[in-house]
Order: structure tokens, then sequence, then C-alpha cells
């Protein structure tokens, strides 16, 4: 029965030191931040989990991970006030990060086609995994963006919501989205396959 145990066990990765981080961040905000810290670093843990079920890169997954907790502790310091152009970084970075993952969880269901090897990819089937990163990446843009509003309307008016700060927080996504796409379709083309 040890045997079998063991032999189901998933080995551990270096993406697994950020969900630890994630899970102590879950304890910290539960002692320090209160309810809408401690919703909000659960929502990142089970993000980070994400990763651990798929066959991504270590890179990927430790970057992934990292974005997201940054995203999180930067709300929850008031970096996003201090540093008025972090928020756009990070709407970029993770959003190019989430859509990257979304990629691959379809590829891995069977509703993408897989990376393929040297030579494998048309041109076409290049632009098309830029067009459905981009398009995954825009989607999750726009429930983030749905997300804060709720924040704001339902737990925190100090959540910072607004048609300027949506429109560029859409916008940084969109870029961060398509340099996502075509880094993903630039590692497919030279046929290694992996992610950015």
């Amino acid at each position: 029965m040890t045997e079998q145990r063991r032999a189901t066990r998933l080995p551990v990765v270096p993406g697994d030191v950020v969900r630890v981080a994630a899970l102590v961040s879950v304890v910290v905000a539960a002692f320090v931040l209160g309810g809408v810290g401690v919703a909000l670093f659960l929502l990142v843990l089970g993000g980070v989990m994400v990763p651990r079920v798929l066959p991504v890169p270590a890179a990927l997954d430790v970057a992934y991970g990292l974005a997201l907790l940054v995203a999180a502790w930067a709300a929850q310091l008031g970096w996003y006030q201090v540093v008025p152009w972090l928020d756009l970084v990070v709407h970029a970075v993770c959003t190019g990060l989430i859509a990257v993952l979304a990629y691959i969880l379809l590829e891995h269901a069977g509703m993408a086609p897989g990376p393929g090897g040297a030579g494998d990819r048309s041109r076409r089937d290049l632009a098309a995994v830029v067009v459905a990163t981009t398009g995954l990446g825009a989607v999750a843009a726009i429930l983030w963006e749905i997300g804060e509003w709720a924040g704001n309307a339902y737990l925190n008016p100090e959540i910072g919501v607004g048609y300027t700060d949506t429109i560029g927080d859409l916008a940084w996504a969109l870029v961060g989205a398509v340099v996502a796409g075509a880094a993903l379709a630039g590692s497919r083309r030279s046929g290694r396959g992996d992610s950015p």
C-alpha cells in the first residue's frame, strides 16, 4: 500500500515553492488583512494550483505564480497607489501569462492544436495560436475588470475602478496577451513545443 501511494504522488517541482508562498499568504491574510484579503489569496492559491496539473514548463509555472502573488500583495500593500504605472504592468504580465496557461489548458483538453515539431506548423497555425491566445487574454481581462467592479461595488469601495482605469487596464492586458501569443507561437515555430 505504501509503495502504491508513493507511486501516485506528484514530484516536487519549482512552482511548488510559489504554491507554498500562496498558502502562507492565505494564513497571513487571515491574521492581518481580514476577509477580503483572505478571499483574494484563496483565489490566488486556486490559480497557482492550475499549472500543477498541466504539462507546463517550470519557468512558466513559477512566473505565472509569482505574477499572481505580486499582483495580490501589491493590491493589499497599497503599491498601486504609490506607483500608479505598476497596475498597468501587472495587467499586461498577468494577462499574458494567464492567456498562455489557458491556451495550454485547451491543448491539454484536446480543444486546440498541440505543439507539434519543428516545421510542423504552418503560418496559419501559428497565427491561430496568436489569435486564440490574444482572445483568451481579452476574455480574462474582461473578467478581471468585472471582478474589480464587483469588488468595489460589494466588498470594498477602495478597490480602484473608473472609466480611465478600466480602459487602461484592458489596453495593457490586451498588449500582454498579444505579446504572450506571439511568444507562444514563436516557441512553437522553433519546435521547442513549450511555452515562453
